[in-house]
């Protein structure tokens, strides 16, 4: 009896030879790129710095107040500062003050509120225009100069917040009165920078008051002429009354 094996054999190689061209296939394809991921703006923080950037003294200073407020780390805020010299000539540089926020990472509604208390404790002074230092010293305390040459102490908005004070009670110890309304009117006070800001500047002329073009006046339509009086019909003569018959009573 005779085995036939060549026909197995042949499946054998052809199914080697497979396996190869699949191996030598997946070396040479090109790796497949992994998914790019695009990191979302994060709105919150941008609208806290657009807010807050008058008072930080730019949107630099306000970027990085924000930022070192929400994440505990330290931060850096750079005041201009223009000095006259004795010939009459003036002199400009950039002062940094770097500080660490008193308190670990805050939440963005929290960064809101110490901002708001730090501006109202330094308004309540007289001090409308902060440098970083006077930031920094209405966060985490300090002294600042007040118009008058005198300095003044501040408790310090994070220090309080660090000894386990609640907002409310900070608010009181600070006498900028209740928490809601100082952070409405900080609210209220920075609205429309924040709009202005959020805005395009090439789209400012939108608000703009813009007349419409008018429509061109349509011409009157000719008077019809009037129809010609109809003459006067003629009115018809009395008819006679009818003479009495004869016999007639």
């Amino acid at each position: 009896m005779t085995i036939q094996t060549r026909p197995t054999l042949a499946l054998l190689c052809a199914a080697v030879l497979s396996t190869f061209a699949v191996s030598a296939l997946a070396q040479t394809a090109p790796p497949t790129a992994p998914p790019t991921t695009t990191s979302a703006t994060n709105t919150e923080a941008t609208r806290l710095a657009n807010r807050y950037s008058t008072f930080a003294g730019s949107d630099t200073n306000a970027d990085a107040l924000v930022d070192g407020l929400r994440n505990g780390t330290a931060t850096t805020l750079d005041t201009t500062v223009t000095v006259k010299n004795a010939d009459g000539t003036t002199t400009t540089s950039v002062v940094p003050n770097t500080f660490q926020p008193a308190t670990g990472k805050l939440g963005y509604g929290n960064v809101n509120i110490a901002l708001a208390l730090a501006e109202a404790d330094l308004n309540k002074l007289g001090i409308v225009d902060p440098t970083g230092a006077d930031i920094a010293a209405a966060l985490n305390g300090g002294s600042v100069t007040l118009a008058d040459g005198s300095t003044q102490q501040l408790q310090g908005v994070l220090a309080l917040r660090a000894g386990g004070e609640g907002w409310g009670q900070i608010s009181q110890a600070l006498g900028t009165g209740k928490l809601g309304a100082v952070v409405s009117a900080a609210e209220r006070s920075h609205s429309q920078a924040e709009v202005a800001r959020a805005e395009h500047p090439d789209h400012g002329a939108r608000n703009a008051d813009v007349s419409r073009p008018t429509h061109p006046v349509r011409p009157d339509h000719p008077m019809r002429p009037s129809h010609p009086e109809r003459p006067m019909v003629p009115s018809r003569p009395d008819v006679p009354s009818h003479a009495g018959r004869p016999g007639g009573g």
